[in-house]
């Protein structure tokens, strides 16, 4: 199978998967937001940001490594999966303890410490389960992790009904999440023992001391990076309470679930990036331009569209006193086309051993993000974060655009903007002259952007030729 099928083939399943989860996820972010007051999400939200950050501390980059090493050697799948179970066991044991300090230090009240470590054991058993996640992808198998996927979320949207027909509180939506996770790592042993090799644990201390040296740099980067999306929230929790979060994650939720068409494509793309740049370096950099064309003129038109859009979106979805979050969710989902982008820069430098680069950028950007966070919460609350985020965003994306033009290639950004850029203003004008059914609106204006954008030659001869390689059609001469 060509490296374009290969791609189209794990994409294509992840995207279902996916577009699944994104609905049941819908569902979920929409009941639990009506259900809880703005307080208690706001507890949920913040007990998920702090937990979501410590998490890391539970794989220290073990799985991208994995990933990375085993595409490359099928023949030390074994030892990867057999060592790194016992690495994460103390792992796990280290983050609850950094858990317990934590919420010591922040002065949490007894529902919020509860949640938290409700959450952090829940996310310990993802964190095993990222160990067959990454020989699913090795091996190039996402079906089985697409399964999984849904798995979760069926069961989430499942005990989040029940817990809003019982009358329960915040606690019992915690609970919800450590169930999801127990239940789907039970499916991800089952599957990878039935599948490929019954897992055998060792403890190969030759092995760790390499693997962990290697893995550290993208463990740090890791950290870094969760920090940068996550820190805004216990930071507003800290620093402007409860209520501020729950404004806050109503609009980010929206937009982070967007996220996964970029998670998606870069979690297929990444065995074929460590590929290539072994094998041949002008298929890497031809895989680059691509990404970074299509991830653009995917993202773009979904900024311009919440954008203009926000305040129906938000007063469908959630209850009126979420009115505070149609700005946010106007300022944060610009965040979006550099997420798209960044998510390929940091693949792509990672399957090049270039993870001390993406861990410096990282670091930088977490620097500015903690500190325009510190200048701007005090005063805006929740939009500052928003602001913070954003510009924290480019930062990133510039760095790295900077350090890839180097090394694989320049994108000429203008060239690849202009028409996608012209297609959302066609689109923008549509939107804002045409008033009817939000969801007619949101369907007609992608019709409307694809069209302007076909007319406009935004695809050429040899996007048209990839689509047929990736769709196996023959070209008629």
């Amino acid at each position: 199978m060509s490296d374009a099928r290969t791609i189209a083939k794990n994409t294509s399943v992840l995207y279902v998967a996916q577009i699944i989860t994104y609905v049941l996820g819908f569902f979920i972010t929409i009941y639990t937001v009506r259900y809880l007051s703005v307080d208690d999400y706001g507890i949920l939200a913040a007990a998920l940001a702090l937990t979501g950050i410590y998490v890391v501390f539970g794989d220290l980059g073990l799985s991208t490594l994995t990933v990375r090493e085993v595409v490359r050697d099928k023949s030390l799948t074994q030892k990867y999966v057999g060592n790194t179970t016992i690495m994460k066991l103390f792992l796990s044991l280290f983050t609850f303890l950094l858990t317990v300090i934590t919420v010591y230090i922040f002065g949490y009240n007894e529902a919020t410490i509860t949640v938290v470590y409700i959450l952090t054991i829940a996310f310990i058993f993802n964190a095993f389960s990222s160990i067959f996640y990454s020989i699913f992808q090795a091996y190039q198998k996402m079906e089985y992790q697409s399964v999984a996927t849904i798995l979760n979320s069926v069961v989430m949207l499942i005990g989040t009904l029940l817990a809003i027909y019982l009358g329960l509180d915040v606690i019992a939506f915690a609970l919800v999440y450590l169930a999801a996770n127990a239940i789907n790592f039970l499916y991800v042993l089952v599957t990878y023992a039935w599948k490929f090799y019954l897992p055998n644990v060792e403890m190969d201390l030759d092995f760790w001391k390499p693997t962990i040296k290697e893995a550290l740099p993208l463990s740090i980067t890791s950290i870094f990076a969760v920090l940068v999306f996550r820190i805004d929230s216990v930071m507003l929790s800290v620093m402007s309470g409860m209520e501020a979060v729950g404004f806050y994650n109503a609009a980010y939720r929206l937009m982070e679930a967007l996220i996964f068409f970029p998670a998606v494509y870069t979690t297929a793309i990444f065995p074929v990036f460590s590929t290539l740049y072994i094998s041949s370096k002008k298929p890497l950099k031809t895989a680059y331009l691509k990404s970074f064309k299509y991830l653009t003129i995917l993202s773009l038109p979904i900024a311009v569209g919440i954008t203009l859009l926000a305040e129906p979106i938000i007063l469908l979805l959630f209850k009126s006193e979420y009115i505070p979050s149609i700005l946010t969710l106007q300022l944060v989902v610009w965040v979006l086309p550099f997420i798209f982008v960044n998510y390929i820069q940091g693949s792509l430098l990672t399957a090049m051993n270039r993870q001390v680069t993406v861990l410096k950028i990282t670091a930088a950007s977490l620097v500015l993000n903690v500190g325009m966070n510190l200048a701007l919460i005090p005063t805006y609350s929740y939009l500052g974060a928003a602001l913070a985020t954003v510009i924290t965003e480019i930062f990133s994306v510039a760095l790295s655009f900077y350090v890839l033009s180097t090394l694989v290639a320049r994108v000429e950004v203008h060239k690849v903007i202009f028409k996608p850029g012209i297609a959302c203003l066609v689109m923008a004008l549509f939107i804002l002259l045409v008033q009817t059914n939000l969801f007619l609106e949101i369907a007609i204006s992608a019709v409307i952007y694809f069209a302007v954008l076909i007319a406009l030659k935004g695809f050429t001869p040899d996007d048209y030729d990839l689509f047929r390689q990736i769709l196996n059609i023959k070209r008629e001469n």
